[in-house]
């Protein structure tokens, strides 16, 4: 879709399963098994969007998915396929891998930046796009280098240590960073403390991707914030800010992994927010 002059691709690397518990936290599964069934292993799906921004001087690239570098049992674990779904989602739209100018990491999670790298033939790791420029946050590259007994599950070195020489990647140290001509990255913790949000504006059009600040439209109830934040009172109240500037500027907003709804607009429902989808192709 159109965002004034840029245009939004609604790339994709598949999909995840996880524990519906923890994708919701303290919230009941009485009440969010309502929005999405579980399979028999209390788990749920979540896509893996990837959205894809071509701007007036770069191609864009906005998280990398899960990536297909995984063990079998990583896979049975998480449901994975071991298609390479992003580059075909690319392909499908008439770009390859080599023509990525810029990646965005939200953060290092291995269903947001497994997709970075590739195994080569003679199983060497390197980056899956060879021209690109990856943008991380600096905080959130040390945390993943120095995981915590909670936190080293969620991060696998090999994809984002490959992204080391100073030509591929870049490191962040400020809250607000606008890293191209209406492409705007914001430090909005509570997922994790360095976690990223994107904000794409052209032409007076805002489109906004959430990342895992609000990873479905079910989320966007407050109370709902995912058992994987390690900072939820901080998720708490970046998300009724962003919310609240969201509706009263009309921007699009773009979830991660909601399997329905990629992409809406907020509307008022008495004293909440509900969601006016935005249909892709």
């Amino acid at each position: 879709m159109k965002i004034g002059k840029f245009d939004i691709y609604p790339v994709t690397d598949g999909s995840i399963y996880l524990d519906g518990g923890a994708v919701f936290g303290v919230v009941p599964r009485a009440l969010w098994e309502k929005w999405y069934q579980p399979d028999d292993k209390n788990r749920i799906q979540l896509s893996l969007r990837c959205p894809f921004v071509v701007t007036k001087k770069h191609n864009v690239l906005i998280d990398t998915g899960v990536g297909v570098k995984h063990s079998e049992k990583t896979c049975r674990i998480y449901g994975i396929d071991k298609k390479s779904h992003l580059t075909e989602s690319l392909y499908r739209f008439g770009y390859q891998p080599k023509d990525i100018d810029i990646v965005i990491n939200t953060h290092l999670h291995f269903d947001h930046a497994g997709g970075n790298t590739i195994f080569t033939e003679k199983g060497e790791v390197v980056p899956a796009f060879p021209k690109a420029k990856y943008f991380i946050q600096k905080g959130e590259m040390e945390v993943a280098l120095h995981p915590n007994e909670r936190t080293a599950a969620s991060y696998i070195t090999e994809d984002f240590l490959p992204l080391s020489e100073p030509n591929c990647l870049c490191l962040l140290d400020d809250e607000i960073t606008e890293i191209d001509k209406g492409i705007t990255l914001i430090r909005i913790g509570g997922h994790t403390r360095h976690h990223q949000c994107v904000k794409i504006e052209s032409e007076g059009q805002i489109a906004f991707f959430l990342a895992d600040l609000v990873p479905t439209a079910a989320h966007l109830h407050y109370p709902y914030i995912a058992g994987y934040d390690l900072y939820p009172l901080d998720t708490l109240k970046n998300k009724k800010d962003i919310l609240k500037q969201a509706f009263e500027e009309h921007w699009l907003l773009i979830f991660p992994h909601d399997p329905k709804v990629s992409m809406g607009y907020l509307k008022r429902a008495n004293e909440r927010f509900e969601l006016e989808e935005v249909k892709t192709y």
